[in-house]
Order: structure tokens, then C-alpha cells, then sequence
């Protein structure tokens, strides 16, 4: 499909059958594709459901809309954090997030075959939005856990990885330092470790021998440098120490608090692999889980929009059901055209949308920024929130 011409955006409509249903259908056709191709349009067969009375749809219609909210809440959080864990990949996420292993952008997927799913259900209406509320809500719990256990590994690791960046005054020196860089195990001396700016090691070199008595000389090396400093050791007598530290100060050599303690070291290693291993292992896992149930999300979203049009045409229409529903995919070029023919097509349903069609948006009492209204019954399945820049 081209990009420019074609919408992440379909309208789910619907419009009551003239002689027949089919009849509806080939004039909304007709109509949306003679002179130009304002949209791709499928024909969205919903069962019929058991329809109770006048009381419990108006009740189900408000049901609905919270539903649909919720879940499209869901689609977009399992969305979201299917682009978090893909990290560097976010190009992938699109392939990632298929429907019934279909592209959620295929016209085809979006009007399938709801009536074999809604047979799972009981065909009595108001029970399908509890079950439905019941899977997603599931989803939506299981996702916080998943999420917070991967977060936790994610964040260990970058606390680890940032101990082990960062400047020589700050960052572990565990993968710097080596065995023969220390005196170990004696009475009178110790090795301390010294942060030298570059600018200032010409000093080092003449001054360190005499910042304390008993620094034994030419004890000193650079064990590694960043940008700015070179990091050296530098052996003396254990009670010189605190003078040696005291004078170093004022040449600005930092002497950084640090044991050379080989168990430690090898532990942090280890956490580190363990992290990163745990982090490997559970990667897969994750986004298989996440595809699975963003096809499971994505498929109640588009049952609670089939639901919310079967309700809503029942309540315009009237009994015996009678309507034909159907999916559009606007061009965008042409959607204020599209919306044009629909209105010519279907004003005769309705005789206040010709005030409302005229007016300006803002009639006081119409909640219109929620849901545009039209003489035709309109739900918007918006995909565009499943763009991942």
C-alpha cells in the first residue's frame, strides 16, 4: 500500500438495509469508488446477537464505550512496550505486532470472520462484554508483571554497566586493576590508587616520592587512562597514609578509596554475566508473549467496536435487526470528500444531522470531541497508535 495515499485509520460504519442488505452494500461501493477512490472498503459481517430490550442496550452502549477504551488502552500498552523491548530494533516492532498472524493494516484481517469467535461466547449480548473485559483485563495484569520483572533485570544490568562506565573517580576498576598493580598481605605497606589529571602528571611525576615520608620510589605507574586523567598506584608505608592523602589533595590527586579484594571482584563479574545471561534468556520468551497477546488484545478491540455497531444500529434502526456494516480505509487525501458522499448517502437517516452537519463544532450537550456524530452509525479503529517512530 502507498504510504502517503493510505490511512493507519479505518471507519467502521454502518447503514440499514434497503431491500437487502447486499443492496447497501454495492451503493456505499459504488458510491466511495466511481469517481475516485476515496477508500478501500470491505463488507464487516457481524452474527446477529440476541438483542434484549430498549433498557439493557442503552445500558450496553455505555458499557461499551468504557470497554473500548480500555482495551484500546491495553492494545497500546502491549504496543508500547513490545517498541521498549526491542530496544535498538524498533523497525521490527510493525513485523512484531501481527493480528491472527496477519498484518493489523490488512483490510482482509480487520473484517475477519468475527462470527466464528462470537460462537465461543454465549449469543446472549450482555454477557460478551464481561468475557471480553474478563481476557484483556488478564492481559493487562499479566503485562504490569512481565514488564516489572524485565525493567528489574534491565535496571540491574544498567546500574552494572554504569559502575562500570563513567569517570576513573566513580567507576569500578574491577576489569582495570590486576593482582600485580598491589603489595598485598604486608604489615607496614599498602598501595594506594591516585587519579591524576592529564594536565597536572608532570607534577605527579616530580612530586609524588616526597608528598609523605617513606613513599617508596619509583613505585609508581599509570595502570589506565580516560579523557582526562591517568589512574596510578603508588606504594608507601601504611602511617603515612593520612598525610600522603592530605597532600595529594592540594596537587589535585584524588586518592580513591578502594581494597584490592580478588572475591568481590570476580563476584561483580559474575553478576554482571548472570544479568546479561537472565536478560538473553528471557528476551525471546517476552516477545513471543507480547506478540501472542497483542494479537488476543487487538482481536477483542476490534469484537468490542463490532459490538458497539451492533448495538448502536439497533438503537437508530430499529428492530428486526437490519443493517449492513462496513470497514473503509479512507485516502488521505480525501477524507473530507469521503465524509461528503457518506452524508449525501445517508442524510436522509437523519433529520437533526443536517443542523449538526451545518453548525459549528460546539453544540453545548454534544460531547463531540468524543464521538463525531453522523446520520450513519461511525466508530473509528485508529492504528496510527501503533506507530513506533
Amino acid at each position: 500500500q502507498d504510504k502517503d495515499t493510505k490511512m493507519t485509520e479505518f471507519w467502521l460504519i454502518s447503514a440499514p438495509g434497503e431491500k437487502t442488505c447486499q443492496q447497501t452494500w454495492e451503493k456505499l461501493h459504488a458510491a466511495t469508488t466511481k469517481n475516485n477512490n476515496l477508500s478501500t472498503n470491505s463488507k464487516f459481517n457481524i452474527p446477529d446477537l440476541k438483542v434484549g430490550t430498549l433498557d439493557v442496550l442503552v445500558g450496553l452502549s455505555d458499557e461499551l464505550a468504557k470497554l473500548d477504551a480500555f482495551v484500546e488502552s491495553v492494545v497500546k500498552k502491549v504496543a508500547q512496550y513490545m517498541a521498549d523491548v526491542l530496544e535498538d530494533s524498533k523497525d521490527k516492532v510493525q513485523e512484531n505486532l501481527l493480528a491472527n498472524g496477519g498484518k493489523v493494516l490488512t483490510m482482509i484481517y480487520l473484517s475477519f470472520e468475527i462470527e466464528k469467535s462470537f460462537k465461543n461466547y454465549s449469543s446472549s449480548l450482555d454477557n460478551v462484554p464481561f468475557f471480553i473485559f474478563k481476557g484483556v483485563n488478564q492481559i493487562d495484569n499479566d503485562l504490569k508483571a512481565r514488564a516489572s520483572a524485565y525493567n528489574n533485570l534491565k535496571g540491574n544490568l544498567q546500574n552494572l554497566e554504569r559502575k562500570n562506565a563513567g569517570s576513573l573517580l566513580t567507576r569500578s576498576l574491577a576489569d582495570i586493576v590486576k593482582k600485580e598493580d598491589f603489595v598485598l598481605d604486608s604489615e607496614y605497606l599498602v598501595t594506594l590508587l591516585v587519579i591524576v589529571p592529564k594536565l597536572n602528571y608532570n607534577d605527579w611525576v616530580k612530586q609524588y616520592e616526597t608528598l609523605a615520608e617513606m613513599v617508596v620510589p619509583r613505585s609508581s605507574n599509570v595502570l589506565f587512562e580516560d579523557q582526562d586523567s591517568y589512574l596510578c598506584n603508588v606504594t608507601l608505608f601504611r602511617k603515612a597514609v593520612d598525610d600522603f592523602k592530605h597532600k595529594a589533595r592540594e596537587y589535585k590527586f584524588m586518592v580513591r578509596d578502594f581494597q584490592y579484594n580478588e572475591e568481590e571482584m570476580k563476584a561483580d563479574k559474575e553478576e554482571m554475566n548472570r544479568l546479561s545471561t537472565d536478560k538473553k534468556k528471557q528476551f525471546g520468551p517476552l516477545v513471543r508473549w507480547l506478540k501472542v497477546n497483542f494479537s488476543e488484545a487487538f482481536i477483542a478491540w476490534i469484537h468490542v467496536k463490532a459490538l458497539r455497531v451492533f448495538v448502536e444500529s439497533v438503537l437508530r434502526y430499529g428492530l428486526p435487526v437490519n443493517f449492513q456494516a462496513m470497514l473503509l480505509q479512507p485516502n488521505k487525501k480525501t477524507m473530507k470528500k469521503l465524509r461528503e458522499v457518506l452524508y449525501d448517502l445517508y442524510k436522509h437517516l437523519d433529520s437533526s444531522a443536517a443542523a449538526i452537519i451545518d453548525a459549528t463544532m460546539d453544540i453545548p450537550g454534544l460531547n463531540l470531541s468524543q464521538q463525531e456524530y453522523y446520520p450513519y452509525v461511525y466508530y473509528k479503529i485508529d492504528c496510527n497508535l501503533l506507530e513506533f517512530k
